[in-house]
């Protein structure tokens, strides 16, 4: 029950995690998209105008007559499709003279009609009128407020040799609708991919913390078996000492009859004969052998350790590695260390570190069970 409330907490947090980003990422990607949308519509309106200023000035330039030119202008753009934009021509006094619907030829287009804006620097309404009266190009895409105008003049490019200007409608209700379509398409894209990764996400955090689990479970219960191993040492270290307690009560059976029971140190100039009850441990540093004590007092012998070993009883005494000889007397505690490996530690404390091998263990097992 926990673990589903983990994982549900953790889809939570990843949805309102991806949707905020996305919210503010969409945004930003629709506001790129409108605005490379609407410099496209301009500078294919540009263009048209352009082309056909030119043709015009052609024409002009080639002493066609100019009714004759504006019957053909208007011939050409007559009735062609508005929905999303056309041109026209007017003079500089703003009357229409070609348009695609007849009815507009012969009107006044001023500024309350329709205005100009550039994108990248803005325009005056007010400045509509110096356009056509110096005819200079020009143009923009702007969002009108009216909802009854079916387009906007979006550039105006004026034809030389004469007092007409080409102008560049475009349907703003169009250019809505594509923005618009642009944005529901940018939200389904980011929600149904929101919920893709989310989802994905959370299947791979529940994949891998279930594998983590197994993994520390397993750890847990080879840990558990080690511990249950461990006490039994130490139980087995608690009856061995007691056992040996026993004997030396009864006459001190602990030492063999082929054993030394004293060996001699030194203690700088002076000789000193310990018994083999009073040894903790054997050890050696620096190439020199030290003996200490129970009551924590450290002599010197000049014999290896190998060689001392040779004169110690291996009931009471065991090698744990190539530095220490210990006293069952001396063993306090047996703890697990490393890679199957064990760490002993006496009384009185040893400075250094006695470990017992993952080879030697087992031997030091039996010890102890002998």
């Amino acid at each position: 029950m926990k673990k589903d409330k983990l994982y549900l907490f953790t889809f939570l947090s990843l949805l309102a995690i991806v949707f905020v980003t996305a919210y503010f990422s969409m945004n930003y990607l629709v506001g790129l998209s409108t605005e490379q949308f609407l410099k496209i519509q301009l500078e294919s309106s540009k263009r048209e105008a352009q082309e056909l200023a030119k043709m015009i000035n052609y024409q002009i330039e080639n002493n066609v007559d100019k009714e004759t030119i504006i019957e053909n202008f208007q011939s050409s753009i007559e009735n062609t499709n508005m929905q999303s934009g056309f041109v026209c021509m007017f003079d500089w006094s703003g009357k229409e003279i070609c348009h695609p619907n007849p009815d507009k030829i012969g009107k006044i287009t001023g500024p309350d009609e329709s205005y100009v804006m550039g994108i990248e620097e803005e325009v005056d309404s007010k400045d509509f009128y110096s356009y056509l009266k110096d005819k200079e190009k020009g143009g923009g895409v702007r969002d009108f407020n009216d909802p009854n105008r079916e387009s906007e003049i979006i550039y105006l490019f004026p034809v030389n040799n004469t007092d007409w200007i080409v102008a560049a409608h475009a349907n703003m209700d169009k250019i809505n609708e594509e923005v618009k379509s642009v944005k529901t398409n940018f939200l389904m894209v980011h929600v149904i991919t929101g919920l893709i990764i989310v989802f994905l996400s959370v299947l791979m955090v529940r994949f891998i913390g279930s594998n983590y689990e197994r993994a520390l479970e397993q750890k847990n219960e080879t840990l558990s078996k080690e511990v249950l191993s461990l006490s039994k040492l130490n139980h087995d270290l608690a009856t061995y000492k007691k056992k040996m307690d026993g004997s030396d009560q009864n006459g001190r059976e602990t030492y063999g009859t082929e054993s030394k029971k004293r060996i001699l140190t030194y203690l700088k100039n002076e000789l000193v004969s310990l018994g083999m009850e009073d040894i903790a441990y054997i050890y050696t540093e620096n190439t020199v052998t030290y003996v200490k004590r129970l009551d924590g007092k450290v002599t010197t012998s000049n014999n290896s350790l190998e060689e001392l070993l040779n004169d110690l009883d291996d009931s009471v005494f065991f090698r744990a590695n190539r530095q220490f000889i210990l006293s069952i007397n001396a063993i306090h505690k047996i703890l697990r260390y490393g890679n199957n490996q064990l760490k002993i530690e006496v009384v009185p404390e040893s400075n250094i570190n006695i470990i017992v091998s993952k080879n030697k263990a087992s031997e030091f097992k039996k010890w102890l069970n002998s």
